[in-house]
């Protein structure tokens, strides 16, 4: 039983939810948790009706980004109740961005507690169509009030949620990926491995101008040499090359652990596949596609699982993966996570935590 107090909202936002029509990120569930740091310890945190929240215009984050947020969903299982996908993985990853950013940490335990009685509390708002999940996204941030360089005095954490339906509006259809050679979305000993506001503040320009050219996303490179590749987008990025997964390493700090990066390697590794997690150049990629040993490319990430990539486009030059059509690693891999997600699929690695609503 737990022991977080509940205030439950007189007015429904159930309602406004067009079922047919979620989109990502558009709609917004009753309730949200609140828990606040007065500068020596979090307190146990509370679960109050959705809706704006009084700030000062002084409000530190407000001016030097001193926040953090995670993303991760829950699915409509088939054997009854909702199932959470690796929620400890983002619990863990949000105190490594913290750290980063001189964010206390916090309990991992309590706010996995505090996930699922918020999903119990909102548990309408969990889609009940296939394909469709309730997005969950936990934030932390420096609340104090301020103007002055130097760390928050005291800090509040949020976590809300969104019924969704697939990130990208192609599903899986492959995408359009423009090769960033003019732009940087992160260094090596900056804030690429934390899930950070700065991170994808640096990735809205290139973006934008990807979108205005008819892609879905960028294809970031390093910084330095802008030779080897990064990540996709708000991926981590994927390639198949003469039947061997290749993606590149976390060792370097300029890419996010990701929790589908993880699972897609886990469950790559078990099928038998060679598997390498080692710095690729773009170069390498397309000498790979001249021989016609590159196979396939995709994204993964929270918010679409697995993302195929048809095209790519460095310098003018574009190159076709595997005919613009999803491949069969790709397929398999978002088959069998979602499978898992949903409980079609018997999950072997404890990543499920099924929620009786």
């Amino acid at each position: 039983m737990s022991n977080i107090p509940v205030t439950r909202t007189d007015k429904s936002r159930l309602g406004l939810v067009n079922w047919d029509k979620l989109s990502f990120g558009v709609y917004f569930s009753d309730h949200i948790f609140i828990s606040d740091h007065d500068g020596k310890s979090w307190d146990n945190g509370k679960i109050v009706p959705y809706g704006p929240m009084p700030m000062e215009p002084s409000m530190c984050t407000l001016h030097y980004g001193q926040t953090i947020f995670e993303g991760l969903k829950a699915f409509r299982s088939v054997n009854g109740g909702v199932n959470l996908f690796r929620a400890d993985k983002n619990a863990a990853r949000l105190n490594h961005s913290g750290a980063r950013v001189c964010i206390p940490e916090y309990d991992e335990k309590h706010l996995l507690e505090a996930m699922v009685e918020l999903i119990k509390v909102d548990r309408e708002f969990v889609p009940k169509k296939r394909g469709h999940s309730l997005y969950i996204r936990p934030l932390a941030y420096g609340n104090g009030n301020f103007l002055g360089v130097h760390v928050s005095d005291i800090y509040r954490l949020i976590i809300m949620t969104s019924p969704v339906a697939s990130y990208y509006p192609e599903g899986l259809a492959p995408v359009k990926i423009l090769v960033s050679s003019e732009y940087s979305r992160a260094v090596r000993g900056g804030l690429g491995s934390a899930k950070t506001a700065a991170n994808y503040a640096a990735s809205l320009l290139a973006g934008e101008k990807a979108k205005k050219l008819g892609y879905a996303q960028v294809l970031w490179l390093d910084a330095v040499t802008r030779d080897f590749i990064d990540e996709v987008g708000a991926m981590n990025i994927m390639f198949i090359i003469d039947d061997e997964i290749i993606t590149p390493p976390l060792d370097h700090g300029t890419i996010l652990d990701g929790v589908t990066r993880d699972s897609a390697l886990t469950l790559a590794r078990e099928w038998g596949m060679k598997v390498s997690e080692r710095q690729i150049t773009i170069d390498e990629v397309f000498d790979a596609h001249k021989h016609g040993t590159l196979q396939e490319v995709f994204g993964t990430g929270t918010a679409a699982v697995i993302s195929p990539v048809g095209l790519l486009t460095y310098r003018g030059l574009d190159i076709e993966i595997n005919q613009r059509q999803i491949g069969p690693i790709a397929q398999k891999l978002y088959d069998t996570i979602s499978g898992i997600q949903y409980g079609e699929i018997e999950d072997k690695y404890g990543w499920i935590v099924n929620i009786d609503v």
